[in-house]
């Protein structure tokens, strides 16, 4: 009787609950609904996810809000209940919003997580840790009132909302309450591990203090360890930050091997005009990384430069180009050079453009060489403009939304300043992007004009679909509208090289990585009709050696462009695209017929299949076939070219290029690469730098340099 009554008293003690309830991602949830369940008791949280009810000990609270599943908690001893509340994407149909005159999509709501490179924050020209911080953590928000390593910042990790109070988020350093300034002092080098706990997730181990996230650092020098409650916590809502590991990705290489011309003479593959791999490795050897061996896409350092190669002068969109000389790192082998040019057009020759601005403004996107640095680039963009290309910007964070609806060319101040009002902040929903902007660039279809989308942004998606396998199918489905893609790639550390290169190659388009302003202004200056206007679509080439000439060969690059032998014919299967003045180039180490090479391998004899040589073709080597479409074409063209068996002396861009293509493979540790050194890189080059009016084959040759210093 005296525990029923004891039972029934404490029940009937009425207490005060506080607490602040977050997203996903650690920002507040206004409008949040709390009912106590079997009572007309509620309350609904405020602008910044805080709310207080008056309830009993035993009460069973119900969280619920649009989009989120609904939670439950029970009222115990604490007089604190803060937590995440867990998206519910099969429940969520679709919500529409429209705020500050911002049209918004419906998108599908998901989860983000965030992983730091160390070597950002050692490597950064920015000694001080705490902005070093800004760009790399989803939602965070620095604020500095001085320059210098010592300087004070006001760090919010949910973002700089709220109407009263200090919301600064809680800085611990090793396992003391510290501030901003302190952590300013530390240097990047001291720094063993980051943790940042975002949003109300921090009251858990550090109460009310704790409410508007914890940045925990853990210095080398020190012996004090991560208690087991962060790890409990970090584990729980999986919002540690390590600050241990690269999240960039790259799809993986499988290094093309020799081919034998009796079991194999055809060699079909699409070709590509992407140049993100050379300008990323640039970036990559100023800054002293190392080099991950799939970043290293030999086709697109070749075709990053341009060559000789002359203009088409017949029907063809372009010129078809061969060489044949000896392998400068081999003696056994031949390599062969085939080049396309396709022809170059005048802006003004280019036919209306409706180009839809696809921007990443997500948090990750702030750091000074992504969100930055995209607006100076497509500034360059919008000046060469005319005033019959119209253009449309979509933005996209943690949903999409439309901020400039299709405007002339002639209103240059009126896009860039459109451009100029992007900030960044907020998961990436980068699938409900694409949805929204090819929606508009369908509305405005121009039926005889050039209409794409310029998707900008790190590749970082984290919302609604987002893997590899999910972005080709959509894209795929979106190429059948007519509209071309061009995919842009900024910043470091979470690059997501992989995705950005199969939304380019489904997506009827193509991809470049910018670094610097001076990239910029080669894809957007110097290749601005290659990289906005198609001429041909679809390009497959497929080459045939004669096995009177030619053992065995090998395609140098190209692994994730090859083509089975029957798809060169059928007009179904994509393949690459070709812009205004682009050119492509591929390399082909072939081993002759007389020679002896440790690269052949024995055949088995064949009991029912027997091949006869066919005499009539003695003196030439190969093949080469080309297919493409025109730009609004469904049926392909083709056209033949044939190379002799007879040897030249290695042209200027010959060299250069064998130069390439040799760094690129010791860079990926080839086996092909035969014993080569930096210093035969260097000197190759050097034989085909030629005239380089824009310094480019100069600056490989730099580059070249620093690697062999830095490796």
């Amino acid at each position: 009787l005296f525990v029923f009554l004891y039972g029934i008293q404490i029940h009937s003690q009425e207490k005060n609950i506080s607490g602040t309830i977050s997203d996903e991602n650690g920002l507040p949830l206004p409008g949040v609904n709390i009912v106590e369940k079997g009572a007309s008791n509620g309350t609904q949280t405020d602008f910044d996810g805080n709310y207080k009810i008056k309830t009993s000990i035993g009460a069973i609270l119900s969280y619920s809000f649009i989009g989120y599943k609904t939670e439950e908690r029970t009222v115990g001893k604490a007089n604190n209940i803060s937590f995440s509340m867990e998206p519910d994407n099969e429940g969520l149909e679709e919500v529409v919003v429209t705020a500050l005159g911002t049209k918004r999509s419906s998108y599908k709501v998901g989860y983000s997580t965030t992983k730091v490179n160390s070597e950002q924050l050692t490597q950064s020209s920015n000694q001080n840790v705490v902005r070093t911080l800004s760009g790399r953590v989803s939602g965070i928000n620095i604020k500095n009132t001085n320059i210098g390593v010592g300087n004070t910042s006001r760090i919010v990790l949910r973002g700089n909302r709220s109407l009263t109070g200090n919301k600064e988020a809680l800085i611990v350093i090793n396992g003391v309450i510290s501030d901003a300034k302190t952590l300013a002092g530390l240097s990047p080098n001291e720094i063993k591990k980051t943790h940042v706990i975002k949003g109300a997730n921090g009251s858990a181990l550090y109460g009310s203090q704790g409410s508007n996230g914890v940045i925990i650092i853990q210095t080398k020098s020190s012996k004090w360890k991560l208690p087991k409650e962060l790890k409990k916590v970090a584990d729980r809502h999986q919002t540690n930050f390590v600050l241990n590991e690269n999240r960039e990705e790259y799809e993986k290489i499988e290094e093309n091997q020799f081919e034998n011309v009796r079991l194999r003479p055809l060699s079909t593959f699409s070709i590509d005009v992407d140049k993100a791999s050379y300008s990323n490795i640039r970036r990559m050897i100023n800054n002293g990384q190392s080099i991950p061996p799939n970043a290293v896409k030999i086709e697109e350092m070749l075709n990053y430069f341009n060559y000789d190669y002359p203009q088409p002068t017949n029907e063809h969109p372009f010129s078809i180009n061969t060489e044949l000389v000896e392998t400068p790192w081999n003696q056994e082998t031949q390599l062969v050079r085939i080049g396309l040019q396709g022809k170059t057009y005048l802006n003004e020759e280019l036919p209306p453009s409706n180009l839809t601005f696809l921007i990443d403004v997500s948090g990750s996107m702030s750091s000074h060489n992504k969100l930055p640095l995209l607006k100076s680039a497509f500034k360059l963009l919008v000046n060469q403009l005319r005033e019959k290309d119209y253009v449309s910007i979509v933005v996209y964070a943690g949903a999409a939304g439309v901020v400039l609806e299709p405007t002339s060319g002639k209103n240059k101040d009126e896009i860039i300043t459109a451009l100029d009002r992007l900030q960044s902040g907020g998961s990436t929903a980068g699938g409900a992007g694409i949805e929204l902007a090819y929606k508009l660039a369908e509305k405005n279809f121009k039926i005889k004009g050039n209409n794409r989308v310029i998707l900008a942004t790190d590749g970082d998606f984290n919302v609604g679909a987002s893997s590899d396998l999910a972005m080709q199918d959509l894209i795929e489905q979106k190429r059948r509208s007519g509209v071309f893609l061009s995919v842009l790639g900024f910043g470091y550390g979470n690059y997501k090289d992989s995705k950005l290169e199969t939304l380019a190659d489904k997506g009827n388009g193509n991809h470049a990585y910018i670094d610097t302003m001076q990239e910029a202004q080669k894809v957007f200056g110097k290749e601005f009709g290659g990289t906005l206007y198609t001429i041909a679509k679809d390009v497959k080439i497929q080459i045939e050696f004669n096995p009177q000439k030619v053992q065995a060969y090998r395609l140098i690059g190209y692994e994730n462009r090859l083509l089975a032998d029957e798809d060169f014919v059928d007009d179904t299967k994509d393949a690459g695209e070709l812009g205004s003045g682009h050119s492509v180039t591929a390399l082909y180490e072939v081993i002759p017929i007389d020679s002896k090479s440790d690269y052949l391998k024995s055949l088995p004899n064949l009991k029912y299949t027997k091949t006869q040589m066919n005499n009539e073709h003695e003196d030439e080597l190969f093949t080469v076939k080309f297919r493409y479409k025109k730009p609004n074409g469904a049926k392909s063209i083709e056209m033949a070219h044939i190379q002799n068996d007879k040897l030249s002396k290695p042209s200027d861009d010959m060299h250069f290029a064998s130069a390439v293509a040799l760094f690129g493979m010791q860079v990926r540790k080839s086996q092909f690469s035969n014993n080569s050194t930096m210093e035969g890189v260097v000197n190759l080059a050097e034989k085909g730098r030629g005239q380089d009016e824009n310094g480019y084959r100069a600056e490989f040759i730099r580059l070249v340099k620093s690697y062999e210093n830095i490796k």
